[in-house]
């Protein structure tokens, strides 16, 4: 709300035309659409769209926007003004039911009408692609070189990094050249042939590939793609139907997601090759830092607000969402009291690699069962990974005799599952409840239990990311770089090693200092520690969601005493304990007993 009144003034006051409000995922524009209702109690009637995602409004079982498959696509731009009229003029709120009923009755495409409708509609709630992806974004609005009054909002602003390099990165499989050589030589020589002289050369970066390898250049590589490109576009506009004609246009979509990606290749991407974990050798044209991208999508707009409880460091998130320097941020100071939270770090354990063994996951469901037993209410306990959650749920079980209700986050849960783990924190219980969840999940992010729903979140671990090629790569990319942030130096530990460096900072004293000025721009902290961070603020950040709300927040991970990692907490987080299990139950005991 704090976002949304002052745009929706703005606009009011003629300063604008339209409010775009971006999100990362469903769960947020569904809380976006709330605060514009409650904007509407008081009296605002602006025209509020969400647009979904075509494939969960599409009617039909599989999409397929053919006129021959699709009977809404035949002669839908015949119907499509009269239902874009009818909801115009007869309502406020597009609701999703509302939108489809519409659709039906004209037999339209519900997403090709939506589409229609946010030309006259004052704020359209959508995902980040709709803006930022260089294939799916709105060209009604974003017509090349057209800026426009609008007002960009964007929601969980954190998420974009990640979104962004995926927006504008691309990558070739081997495999799929051979396979496209089966399918299409009987229908052209010239294309299988084409696709032999691509496979050939990747074969010979295969051979040369180990883990993998940072090619300076694709030399000519990029030319035989073009050849290949335009045969495939020549071959695809004159053969209609042919029955493998699904997946010859997939490949050709991504091979042409590849060049156009590669018209932008700079000093911000950087090229590799490796394998995937079905051993298939990919070529990859890596966006490592998608700020100018994203700063040619932020022109378009009067004006663009990023907003997230957890840009931390935010000259990390200045640097990576946009390139201009005249950005300014805003430290907004926590409106919750202290005295409703308890947050403590455990000086005993660790999630390191080296120490995951029986005896570290017995102390970590020891520190799981008194932080529960404590009492009695519903807690989530966040892991690093699948496979540790699974350990560490095995030692808990064989001590826990049912006296805590569990149910366990699985792989690839469906919206029915998620909405059922959901329910589990509603209603009264005679046993507290249990949560055992994935950092980094769907649950870590997003999901809003207030009041008594959740009264204590434990996050194992420091949330790195795996090591992988892509991260080893962003690692190397950003090793020795330096960035300066004006002011007096300000002596700190920082780093992969824990050396130690000179940091500039403004004063001690200001909102951006301590915490949020960087250190020597370090690789292994622009891979690892930064997005692993986000991801311990954002499970922590599931505790307090009101001023009503309390709880307990326990880090189990010593290495959250290191001064590297301090110096991401945020301001609000100066009052950590540290315990081990033994001084646990007293802290504990204290903080319940002293709950204003």
């Amino acid at each position: 709300m704090a976002v949304v009144f002052p745009a929706v003034k703005a606009v009011g006051e003629g300063l604008s035309d339209k409010i775009f409000y971006l999100t990362a995922k469903t769960i947020t524009r569904t809380v976006a659409k709330d605060a514009f209702d409650i904007l509407k109690e008081a009296g605002y009637r602006g025209k509020v769209l969400i647009i979904m995602a075509k494939e969960k409004i599409c009617p039909l079982e599989e999409t397929d926007c053919n006129p021959v498959h699709c009977p809404r696509a035949k002669g839908h731009y015949d119907r499509v003004n009269d239902a874009v009229f009818e909801l115009m003029t007869t309502e406020h709120d597009y609701t999703r039911e509302r939108l489809l009923s519409c659709a039906e009755k004209h037999q339209v495409c519900p997403f090709e009408m939506v589409l229609d409708l946010s030309l006259w509609s004052d704020v359209i709630i959508c995902d980040y692609n709709y803006v930022f992806d260089p294939n799916v974004y709105l060209k009604r609005f974003f017509a090349e070189g057209v800026r426009g009054e609008y007002l960009f909002l964007i929601d969980e602003a954190h998420n974009l990094v990640e979104r962004g390099r995926e927006m504008y990165s691309a990558m070739l499989v081997k495999e799929d050249f051979l396979k496209m050589k089966r399918l299409l030589r009987p229908y052209s020589a010239k294309i299988a042939s084409a696709l032999e002289k691509c496979n050939r050369q990747l074969l010979e970066w295969k051979r040369e590939c180990e883990r993998y390898t940072v090619l300076e250049s694709v030399g000519s590589f990029a030319f035989s793609l073009m050849r290949l490109m335009s045969l495939m576009d020549e071959f695809l506009q004159r053969r209609a139907e042919f029955p493998e004609r699904k997946e010859a246009t997939e490949f050709y979509l991504n091979l042409r997601h590849f060049m156009n990606m590669f018209e932008r290749l700079d000093e911000n991407y950087v090229l590799y090759t490796d394998f995937d974990g079905d051993s298939q050798f990919c070529l990859h044209l890596f966006c490592v830092n998608p700020a100018q991208n994203l700063q040619e999508c932020l022109d378009r707009a009067r004006s663009s607000v990023f907003f997230s409880a957890t840009l931390l460091p935010v000259q990390y998130y200045k640097e990576l969402l946009s390139a201009r320097e005249d950005n300014y941020a805003v430290y907004a100071a926590s409106a919750f009291q202290k005295e409703r939270r308890l947050l403590f770090v455990a000086r005993d354990v660790s999630s390191l690699y080296t120490r995951r063994n029986r005896t570290e996951f017995e102390k970590i469901a020891a520190y799981i069962r008194t932080v529960v037993q404590a009492r009695r209410g519903n807690y989530i306990v966040f892991f690093p990974s699948y496979r540790y959650m699974e350990q560490v749920r095995e030692v808990f079980s064989e001590q826990n005799s049912g006296a805590v209700d569990c149910v366990m986050q699985s792989t690839h849960m469906r919206e029915e599952e998620r909405e059922a783990f959901i329910a589990e924190f509603s209603g009264a219980r005679e046993r507290p409840l249990l949560a055992f969840c994935v950092l980094g999940g769907i649950f870590s992010e997003g999901i809003d239990l207030k009041h008594d729903r959740l009264i204590g979140v434990l996050v194992v671990g420091t949330g790195l990311p795996q090591i992988c090629s892509r991260r080893e790569v962003l690692k190397s990319y950003y090793n020795g770089e330096s960035v300066q942030v004006t002011g007096e130096p300000y002596p700190c530990v920082c780093g992969e090693n824990g050396g130690s460096v000179v940091r500039n900072v403004r004063d001690e004293n200001d909102a951006f200092s301590v915490r949020n000025a960087l250190c020597r721009k370090n690789g292994f902290s622009y891979a690892y520690q930064y997005p692993g961070m986000n991801k311990v603020l954002q499970a922590a950040g599931r505790v307090i969601r009101t001023a009503q709300d309390y709880g307990v927040i326990g880090l189990l991970d010593e290495r959250f005493l290191r001064r590297d990692y301090q110096i991401l907490f945020p301001r609000e987080w100066d009052d950590y304990r540290v315990c081990s299990l033994e001084t646990l139950p007293g802290l504990l005991e204290d903080f319940w007993e002293e709950l204003p």
